[in-house]
């Protein structure tokens, strides 16, 4: 059965609000996380071209590297280390809008210039993040940050 987006929109905001119905219509009637993990990150990297879209599982205390959509990336990475780790650490949201300034971070590939990481928590733990990356400096804000979390709600239903 093929699957299909229909984005509607000029803004960032706009597209968001009509991907995320039709995000949330594809992961409805599927039990598998990893399914639609893939289909969400796609979903994001196919509407607004991110450079790179995935997410990280938190596992024996390091963060490993799940379904992503994008440039092969770092399979493991520590508690508050680079934007992932500190958004794990922290509990919060990094909105970052120059790589090269954030202390401590990990280049998985130079063409990374800015980045949004989102924790997905469950209870107060958190159990993984969401990880955006764009090859342009700046491109996240405000409007990412409140429908990634969206998504990241969503995700945090799972059974962990």
């Amino acid at each position: 059965m093929a699957e299909d987006l229909f984005i509607q929109g000029n803004s960032k905001a706009e597209k968001y609000e009509t991907l995320l119905p039709q995000l949330q219509a594809l992961i409805a009637g599927e039990a598998d996380c990893v399914a639609n993990l893939g289909n969400l990150a796609a979903g994001l990297k196919e509407t607004f071209g991110f450079f790179w879209v995935g997410f990280y599982w938190v596992k024996n205390d390091e963060l490993v590297l799940g379904p992503f959509q994008g440039s092969v990336a770092c399979t493991r990475i520590a508690k508050g280390r680079g934007v992932c780790g500190t958004a794990w650490e922290q509990k919060s949201i990094q909105l970052v809008p120059d790589v090269e300034l954030f202390p401590g971070h990990i280049a998985c590939s130079s063409l990374s210039k800015s980045e949004i990481v989102i924790p997905i928590l469950h209870g107060e733990n958190v159990v993984g993040v969401l990880d955006v990356d764009s090859d342009e400096l700046n491109d996240f804000d405000e409007t990412d940050a409140k429908y990634l979390s969206i998504i990241c709600q969503w995700i945090s239903a799972y059974t962990f």
